[in-house]
């Protein structure tokens, strides 16, 4: 308990920042809005799904994407409280401003609609901004929540559960594409 103790004291909250600025904005943006389409927005991210997520990749659990490697590497060495501190200090981050790209209104209304079906808000919410151990989804990259959907849907994306692979089943890459479109760009 002693270790644990000290190890929570070892770097104040403020540390995190200062850490976030030189170990992850380069890829993720300073506020956490990544100029890359794969590499996620962190912005307005809930702190327990991303400690979630440097919890899986730390122990070489998330292995679905292009830079899991890189982010398994950057995250193997950090502690539990480093875990907490950088999971903390995304959630203070702004969520992503609205995508630059033009909606598709036909892309939209299929992706809507499937999301309906689906029941996509019940867990991430109305405005498909997530919570606790849920992701925010609005305005994310329409490319990553594509590589995501199908992540999930080729059961190589963990998730907390069976559930997003399950409520997947059935879906054609078609849908995959509209839903992603949507999931980026939800109704205004």
């Amino acid at each position: 308990a002693g270790a644990a103790a000290a190890e929570d004291a070892a770097a104040p909250p403020s540390a995190y920042a200062a850490r976030y600025a030189s170990q992850c904005a380069a890829c993720h943006g300073e506020r956490g809005h990544s100029a890359d389409s794969l590499v996620p927005h962190l912005g307005g991210q809930p702190a327990f799904y991303t400690i979630t997520q440097l919890f899986l990749f730390r122990e070489g659990r998330r292995n679905d994407h292009p830079m899991a490697a890189a982010m398994t590497a950057a995250a193997s060495a950090m502690s539990d409280a480093d875990l907490r501190g950088f999971s903390s200090h995304v959630a203070t981050l702004p969520p992503p401003p609205a995508p630059a790209d033009a909606r598709d209104a036909g892309r939209a209304a299929r992706g809507r609609a499937l999301a309906d079906r689906h029941r996509c808000t019940a867990c991430h919410g109305a405005e498909l901004a997530g919570g606790e151990q849920v992701p925010r989804l609005a305005r994310q990259h329409e490319d990553y929540l594509l590589l995501a959907l199908r992540g999930f849907k080729a059961g190589v994306r963990l998730g907390y559960s069976r559930a997003m692979s399950d409520v997947l089943v059935g879906l054609s890459d078609a849908d995959l594409v509209d839903l992603a479109h949507h999931l980026a760009m939800p109704d205004p």
